[in-house]
């Protein structure tokens, strides 16, 4: 990687690579450093993290019905969630050391494209978050959660939890190119995921919130991710928008907004 960056910056190579090779460069960079410094590891190893400090005590004191068959098919959305939102946080981590180490300034100044850069770390995040999902699912079948519709509404799952994502992921990068500071940015990420995560159905159906809190444990965010997963999952009936269009809504919303956003970050750095 080190001397195709010092190639590309000194002109020494009579014709420019394509934006396509550059990319690839780029991402394989990111994968390569997510297995050396452990966080493909933690992808693979934190939903099984979260299943046992969360399924195993939260199962004996929960009385469940609402549908389900078992905490386990209610609870297993959620672990696909936190899944996903470590990969949010390996994200912001990387992009706040490329900008605090001087690397998007030095990438900022070769004959490469504003997006290449992005879209490498933005690569490299969807593929920890596919493995993150993976394991998160396989945990799942574990502790006795199961697919209750057909082949599409599985695939349907798999697709909305890789993007959102690519959502959170997108969010932290943003975050991370902002501060330049991966300390700073693991602060910023860790009190909302809290706070979203514990208040949200997640982990109990909105009726068991207190009555102060049980409007916002039912329309934020989190809470309608996991509804859309949930439907495509678990054996709540048919899917209807009521429950779908919520979690749509914000996941298109959000990757709009986000990918805008991060596109005039990453456009700022090369003027």
């Amino acid at each position: 990687m080190q001397t195709y960056v010092e190639a590309v910056g000194s002109g020494v190579s009579a014709s420019a690579p394509s934006a396509v090779r550059q990319w690839w460069v780029l991402t394989l960079r990111v994968v390569r450093a997510s297995v050396r410094n452990g966080e493909l590891m933690t992808a693979l190893l934190a939903p099984s993290v979260f299943t046992l400090g969360f399924y195993v005590p939260l199962n004996r004191v929960m009385s469940f019905g609402h549908g389900f068959g078992s905490y386990a098919q209610f609870l297993m959305p959620m672990i696909v969630m936190q899944a996903v939102s470590f990969c949010a946080a390996a994200a912001a981590l990387r992009a706040a050391t490329d900008a605090r180490d001087g690397l998007d300034d030095r990438f900022a100044s070769m004959p490469m494209p504003v997006s290449a850069p992005l879209a490498a770390r933005t690569t490299a995040t969807v593929y920890r978050i596919v493995v993150a999902v993976s394991a998160a699912i396989v945990c799942g079948y574990v502790i006795g959660a199961r697919f209750q519709g057909n082949i599409w509404r599985t695939a349907g799952f798999v697709i909305f939890a890789v993007l959102v994502g690519l959502l959170l992921g997108l969010l932290g990068d943003l975050l991370g190119a902002l501060t330049r500071s991966p300390e700073a940015t693991t602060q910023v990420l860790v009190l909302p995921q809290l706070i979203l995560g514990m208040v949200s159905t997640g982990f109990a159906p909105v009726d068991q919130f207190p009555d102060w809190i049980r409007g916002f444990a039912r329309n934020q965010p989190i809470s309608a991710f996991v509804n859309v997963l949930r439907a495509l999952s678990g054996d709540t009936g048919p899917v209807t928008w009521a429950l779908l269009g919520p979690g749509l809504l914000w996941l298109l919303g959000g990757l709009v907004l986000l990918g805008a956003v991060s596109a005039v970050v990453a456009g700022r750095r090369h003027r």
